[in-house]
């Protein structure tokens, strides 16, 4: 089929997904950035700061098992609507927290951002397995990916240019995305439907959509269903991953402030070449497993060998803590961001390589719990030894995000050698070896 005469309308959704995925990350940035500024305003400990993330991570818990089977049964348009609702709201909330009680209202806004949040990735891995063929799923989301970036980008211009040093007008930069989530939802309604009712997907678009895929019966699958497949706990396995990014995102300005003296006025232009690496990764990640199959590799050796590559880039991070150099930590940190971003294109997309898209999105649900379990252990074990040890602390968890991907890659491939595609009924159909 010529991409000539191929439309390209679900770019227009792909752009939707990576405004929504730019506002879910400005909003969970925005904490990280003030970090040491709010410390000093409300007199926490690392303590404090660990337990409101921790609260942010729990609700994100709880929120991906439920809100991944809930989109799966109401769909992407009604579900995604109202994730961003529940997200924006709470996330205006935290502009209400006074001094004395601020650990308990940071905690209890975290904890309904954590929760709307939640429904951001199952909606827009749904969305990618409905609008791009397997073949081109990587590389879309590697696209919508790299809007974590461009949100945690966003993030410390805003709150550099809006907040003193001194922590005055703190409160601005949590409203700001109330008004970008209205427009969002807007455009959402206005434009989505599925491609094989949208009356703008042309015939064309819509085979090469559907090119590599089966149709699907309407009948739900019950969310218990997927928990005893092997593919569930692999991806799951996989995303334990995202507690090292989330120790970039909400501790990375606390490590280059007591380290380096990087405060909230400068912090920009470190963010920033941190998160730039971060986009280059995403998109590159998406780009080369898509690459690897247009050669006529299998998907489990494509995406198997890309996520090598990824642990191998990621491996130098380990060196931050000891050098002395602010600039060469910051690289490294990057291309470590960089490396995660294309592990997660990747193994997000191994959810809609093996499992129907009716399950997707609960599969999605369960991984991102089990990171997010992940992320609450690391916070509680961080902040206990930064109290207790002092900034060496900081040591073990670079050793441990550098280190991790390889060992994770190994289990993966144990539980998971040869990624067997599942039916509509969740029955094995196919089989790719390496």
């Amino acid at each position: 089929m010529s991409k000539e005469k191929v439309g390209t309308y679900r770019y227009r959704i792909l752009a939707l997904l990576m405004f929504a995925t730019t506002i879910n990350y400005f909003d969970r940035s925005i904490i990280g950035v003030m970090a040491p500024t709010l410390e000093k305003l409300f007199g926490w400990t690392n303590t404090d700061y660990a337990n409101i993330m921790i609260a942010f991570k729990v609700a994100y818990a709880i929120g991906l098992l439920y809100m991944g089977g809930l989109i799966d049964r109401l769909g992407t348009k009604k579900g995604y609507t109202l994730s961003i609702a529940i997200w924006s709201i709470f996330g205006m909330l935290h502009a209400l927290v006074r001094p004395g009680f601020s650990v308990i209202g940071f905690a209890a806004a975290r904890f309904g951002l954590g929760f709307g949040e939640a429904g951001n990735f199952p909606a827009a891995i749904k969305t990618t397995a409905e609008w791009f063929p397997k073949k081109d799923r990587a590389f879309a989301t590697g696209l919508f990916n790299a809007a974590t970036s461009i949100g945690a980008i966003a993030a410390p211009f805003v709150v550099g240019w809006i907040v003193h040093e001194d922590g005055k007008n703190w409160q601005i930069p949590f409203l700001i995305t109330g008004a970008l989530s209205s427009i969002w939802v807007y455009l959402w309604l206005r434009m989505y439907k599925k491609p094989e009712v949208h009356p703008k997907v042309s015939k064309e678009e819509l085979a090469y959509i559907q090119s590599d895929s089966v149709a699907e019966n309407e009948e739900k699958l019950p969310w218990k269903s997927v928990l005893d497949k092997r593919q569930t706990w692999a991806f799951a396995l996989a995303k334990v991953t995202d507690a090292v990014w989330w120790f970039y995102l909400f501790w990375g300005a606390k490590f280059l402030a007591v380290t380096f003296d990087v405060n909230i006025k400068n912090i920009a232009l470190p963010f920033f070449v941190i998160y730039i690496l971060a986009d280059a990764g995403s998109i590159f990640g998406g780009y080369l497993s898509g690459a690897f199959m247009r050669k006529g590799w299998s998907i489990n050796k494509a995406r198997k060998l890309t996520l090598l590559i990824c642990a191998l880039i990621i491996l130098p991070v380990s060196y931050v803590a000891i050098t002395e150099n602010k600039w060469v930590a910051i690289i490294l940190i990057g291309i470590a961001a960089g490396g995660h971003q294309a592990w997660s294109a990747n193994i997000f997309t191994l959810v809609s390589d093996v499992f129907p898209k009716k399950a997707t999105a609960s599969v999605v649900g369960i991984g991102g719990m089990v990171g997010a379990v992940a992320g609450i252990l690391a916070d509680k074990a961080l902040g206990s030894v930064l109290d207790t040890a002092g900034n060496s602390g900081y040591f073990w968890a670079f050793l441990i995000a550098g280190s991790c991907y390889l060992i994770i890659l190994g289990l993966v491939h144990l539980l998971m050698p040869n990624m067997t595609s599942l039916d509509e009924n969740l029955n094995p159909v196919d089989q790719n070896t390496v």
